[in-house]
Formats: C-alpha cells, structure tokens, sequence
C-alpha cells in the first residue's frame, strides 16, 4: 500500500481517521543519524509506525525501529508529539488519517543494518547530508527538534 503526506494543502483529502504511531530519532557515536527510505512514498524518514495493542508506546518504538532496519535500541528520552491537523497521510486503501506521532530520541544498542518491507534503504546520515535527501516537512521537523536537544518536549 503506497501512501502520500500533505501539509497544509488545501487540495488534501480530508481526514477519516486517527492512529497512535510512533518515531525514534538516533544517532550512533559520530553523531550520524539513522535513516530509512521509505517503500511506500520513497521518502527518507526517521524510523517508526503503529502501536500495536498490547504494546507500550517505548516498545512500538524498539519494535519499530528493529522491525524497519535491523538495529536494537533503546528510548532515553521524549522529543515531542505531533498531531497537526494540517498533516493528513492518504493510503490506497482510502483511509485519510490525521497525524498524531509521538517521537522518541533512542540510542543504538546493537545489530547490523538491514532492509524491510518498509525500508528499501537503511542508512546513517550525517548532518550535512540531510540537505540532499527527499524528506517530508514533518520528519525534518523531528529531526530539527531532536537536533536542537531543548530540555522542552515540543508539542502541536
């Protein structure tokens, strides 16, 4: 299922629905960044998804990240949450769902990088490097607030 994210658009389809999702923000020890490219927009994004039930928001996070690209972390800390109204993601499938994400900083505890189904590239990127990749306003928020290491949890 591919899917397309709108920001402020007047054009976008109007929301119908709303889901818990999570994203984890890590870097290793030079200060690269983890990233993906996405399979199912083809965007670079921090890694993250749904919270299953029976799951806690820190575990979606390890899950997530460990499912999208093979490596083993651990969520330090609470970067902000996200849920402006103005960001819809349009699935295939007709589901429009409003934002609401919550993004942890985490740190790397092991394994080896590797793809998914929900990650055609996985990859640590440097700062500078970011400027070069095709990444949706929303994660470069993210990575933005997570760069700056404010003592605030950023919130929308």
């Amino acid at each position: 299922m591919t899917r397309v994210d709108y920001y402020d658009d007047p054009n976008a389809p109007k929301a119908n629905s709303i889901a818990v999702a999570v994203s984890v923000f890590i870097q290793d020890d030079e200060g690269r960044i983890l990233m993906i490219r996405r399979t199912d927009n083809d965007l670079y994004s921090i890694p993250g998804g749904q919270l299953e039930l029976g799951e806690t928001l820190a575990e979606a996070a390890v899950r997530e990240v460990r499912e999208e690209t093979g490596i083993e972390c651990e969520v330090t800390d609470v970067i902000g949450l996200y849920s402006d109204p103005k960001h819809v993601i349009a699935y295939t499938d007709g589901e429009v769902r409003q934002e609401f994400s919550i993004c942890f900083r985490g740190i790397y505890a092991g394994g080896t990088l590797r793809t998914s189904t929900e990650s055609k590239e996985v990859t640590w990127i440097t700062q500078i490097d970011l400027e070069h990749l095709n990444i949706h306003q929303s994660i470069m928020l993210r990575v933005n607030h997570a760069l700056s290491r404010t003592d605030s949890v950023y919130f929308s």
